[in-house]
């Protein structure tokens, strides 16, 4: 198989408080601001004031810019995992002593947090998202046309709670794709290891995975963590992959805390730290590219 064709990607501002350096990432709820769409006209707005919905005018706003050619709008929902054991392990023990010692175990006499799962709490914080959803179906949000998500279970169950049995396309049965570069940063921590294609599939047999997703995860290393900056490189790729083979225009990926900032950062879009459960959308503006182009994003 060929290699995609590299692309250029950068945030769109002006649509969503996120994106707006005087949103205070510790204050703003998602679930109370429309997922925060700023409500304004835009210039088509003109004859078409019987669009009673900020997000149909939204929408109709983005189908029409999209009649370009060369350059395309892709909406990505962000939404991060609720909470998995493995946080209430790093409150406990502290981030410094959780990093140095306890990340690198399978658990202590509490339980596993190998491949973490959700905590009630987090499970709640899913439905929370549920429920966000529905309200905003209400109002004329856009449907998702893909969904993308994170191979460890804390993600897999989180995407699962939010969109199963929503009045949307494709959410009954929920058939996500599961992406291996999705993941959280990689490397040490045990919660981070993922559990093996066949075990995946045992729970939630209506997921697909990506070609060549590998039975035993091949990624995770016992002995190096992953930097930043390739954290970074990796969902590069992943966006690039997405973008390159999938024509959607809104398009769903559950992940996690770092992969979101790595997303964000790719994207140029302000750092936005989100709570566990909570969803950000991005404007993208995809173009094609030359290499030396899109090395440098």
């Amino acid at each position: 198989m060929s290699s995609p064709p590299l692309l250029r990607f950068t945030t769109v501002t002006g649509y969503f408080r996120q994106d707006d350096p005087a949103t205070d990432p510790d204050t703003f709820d998602y679930v109370k601001s429309n997922f925060g769409l700023m409500e304004k006209h835009y210039d088509e707005d003109l004859g078409v004031e019987e669009i009673d919905s900020q997000w149909r005018r939204f929408d109709a706003h983005i189908q029409r810019l999209n009649a370009n050619e060369t350059k395309k709008l892709k909406v990505l929902f962000l939404g991060r995992h609720g909470e998995g054991v493995h946080n209430v392990a790093e409150r406990k023990y502290g981030t410094k002593k959780w990093d140095e010692y306890w990340s690198l175990q399978d658990g202590d006499e509490n339980g596993s947090w190998v491949d973490a799962r959700l905590t009630e709490q987090g499970r709640g914080q899913a439905k929370v998202a549920h429920g966000a959803w529905e309200q905003q179906i209400e109002a004329g949000i856009p449907s998702p046309e893909s969904y993308y998500v994170s191979p460890l279970n804390r993600c897999l169950e989180t995407a699962q709670i939010t969109f199963q049995g929503l009045a949307i396309p494709g959410t009954d049965p929920f058939r996500p794709t599961i992406k291996e570069l999705l993941r959280e940063t990689m490397g040490e921590h045990t919660c981070d290891r993922r559990s093996t294609a066949s075990e995946i599939a045992e729970e939630y047999p209506e997921y697909q995975f990506e070609a060549g997703f590998s039975e035993e995860d091949k990624l995770w290393d016992p002995k190096v963590r992953e930097s930043n900056e390739h954290r970074n490189d990796r969902l590069r790729c992943l966006l690039n992959d997405i973008f390159a083979h999938d024509e959607s225009t809104y398009i769903s990926l559950t992940a996690h805390s770092g992969a979101i900032t790595s997303i964000l950062e790719v994207l140029g879009h302000r750092r936005f730290p989100l709570a566990t459960g909570a969803v950000i959308p991005v404007l993208v503006l995809v173009e094609k590219g030359t290499p030396s182009q899109s090395e440098s994003q």
